[in-house]
């Protein structure tokens, strides 16, 4: 039984204006999920007048009371959680259990944006003029777009959407085509948590019509993007030259470090972890292992042995560890990335496309290997958004350090060791927005910002409280109670 979409513009859901629509497809089987509709400018255009007439009243909504509604979403999302995890594994690709927790993390990140709600601060500044209170006020930028990717399709929407609503915006929603289905029942969650018409609108689309219209219309104050370096950097340059506030989480391309008096088997586990799980598609995936050579080959013999005993298929079987990429160009990319490797370095294990029996409708890659690498490869230095990892062998914690630095990107890093003070020097000389020592560096809470330094993000963290410092701006209050006239310095 398919499952088709359609957008949400000011409380209603509605085909596209011009009735194209275009095929969802099960990246495992090949089977069709449902169609979605293609909407255009004109869609666009509708959505952004609906939460254009929504704003004053959502934006006078006490945040306790809009709190409320991103709580209630939180309950909604926990009774169905079951059919979105589904949905997701029926579109994106990933394993049930992979599913299942993106929607536990969307919950939680509900749940903890919820309470931000009473937590919406300003503060009470001493004034250097007599009889005078000052203080300050968050309030809303007025209508945000927000643009998502398909890799978490689930997890990114809420925590974009969440501190939006809360904070009194309201919200054009322009997700990926490659994840129309889980759009909509996250669309559904919140309408029927009690979103009023217009806070939120949904319009499926490419970015190149409807994001672009959302990015061009004067009525947007603020953009929100995940996805690819390439179109994040022109979406920054463009909404910028608008006088937009935007927000880009780009590329990352991972490191886990393993010195020699790390713990090796811990290390191996967390390596395959990230550079597989999710078939490699995370913004945070494990994508380079700096290793010391001294514990070289008992590392890359205990991941490869990890890597063998990855069952890759359909992520709705039962025993399935690693489900499909999600696309055939996504398939492509990698294959291609695949062969780089071969050239550039030593093919350890995997490689292949898998496309015989159960895997011949689907886009399945071996989870991939090479050891041998350069750090200025390109396998190296590139994002491969695939299961493929590239080993690097370094010298001295020094070099390990300057080897994860040695990237455009800034995400995540982790490092093995139980050297207190390699760690902590770590922690002060790397160049990510997130650390971890002795865990995997993919993940984070949702009480804790997420993001990362250089190429790979620009416009403020987001998720835990600093969510909320991107969808407000501040307003500074003087209060004069003299209550006479007086003599005021204007500098």
């Amino acid at each position: 039984m398919t499952q088709d979409v359609r957008n949400y513009v000011n409380g209603e859901w509605c085909d596209a204006s011009g009735g194209e629509r275009a095929k969802n497809l099960n990246p495992a089987t090949g089977e069709l999920v449902g169609w979605y509709p293609k909407g255009g400018v004109e869609d666009a255009r509708a959505a952004i007048a609906a939460a254009r007439a929504a704003l004053p009243a959502w934006r006078a909504t006490p945040a306790p009371v809009r709190g409320r509604v991103i709580e209630r979403a939180a309950r909604l999302m926990e009774e169905r959680k079951e059919a979105l995890a589904r949905a997701l594994t029926l579109e994106e690709g990933k394993t049930l259990h992979e599913s299942a927790g993106e929607v536990q993390k969307a919950i939680n990140v509900l749940e903890f944006t919820a309470g931000e709600a009473r937590r919406l601060n300003g503060e009470t500044i001493p004034s250097e003029m007599p009889r005078t209170f000052a203080y300050t006020v968050r309030q809303p930028l007025g209508v945000v777009g927000i643009v998502t990717p398909w890799n978490f399709p689930v997890c990114i929407p809420a925590w974009k959407i969440a501190p939006a609503l809360v904070s009194g915006n309201t919200v054009v929603f322009k997700p990926a085509s490659l994840t129309p289905l889980t759009a909509q029942i996250i669309v559904q969650i919140f309408a029927d948590a009690g979103a009023p018409r217009g806070t939120l609108n949904l319009v499926l689309g490419s970015g190149a019509t409807v994001g672009q219209a959302v990015v061009e219309a004067t009525e947007v104050a603020a953009l929100s993007f995940t996805g690819s370096n390439d179109v994040g950097t022109a979406l920054y340059r463009d909404g910028a030259s608008r006088g937009k506030k935007v927000q880009c989480e780009m590329g990352g391309k991972n490191a886990l470090v393993l010195l020699r008096d790390g713990d090796v088997e811990l290390a191996a586990v967390a390596t395959a972890q990230g550079a597989f799980g999710s078939s490699g598609q995370r913004c945070t995936a494990t994508s380079r292992a700096v290793v010391e050579r001294q514990v070289l080959e008992p590392f890359l013999a205990a991941v490869e042995g990890l890597a063998k005993k990855i069952v890759v298929g359909d992520g709705t079987r039962a025993g399935v560890t690693m489900g499909p990429v999600v696309d055939e160009g996504q398939l492509r990319t990698v294959m291609e990335y695949v062969e780089i490797g071969k050239r550039e370095a030593k093919l350890v294990y995997g490689g292949r496309r898998l496309g015989d029996g159960e895997h011949a409708k689907g886009f399945f890659v071996e989870p991939t290997i090479f050891a041998g690498v350069k750090a200025e490869h390109r396998i190296a230095q590139e994002e491969v958004f695939g299961p493929v990892l590239s080993v690097i062998a370094v010298d001295s914690p020094e070099e390990a350090l300057a080897v994860t630095n040695g990237v455009r990107y800034g995400l995540s890093s982790s490092i093995y060791t139980r050297d207190l003070v390699l760690a902590q020097r770590f922690i002060d000389e790397v160049e990510t927005g997130i650390v971890h020592i002795n865990s995997p560096t993919m993940g984070g809470e949702a009480q804790l910002p997420f993001g990362g330094m250089k190429a790979t993000g620009v416009g403020q963290r987001e998720m835990g409280k600093t969510a909320i410092d991107f969808y407000t701006e501040w307003k500074t209050v003087y209060v004069d109670y003299t209550g006479t006239k007086r003599e005021t310095n204007i500098y």
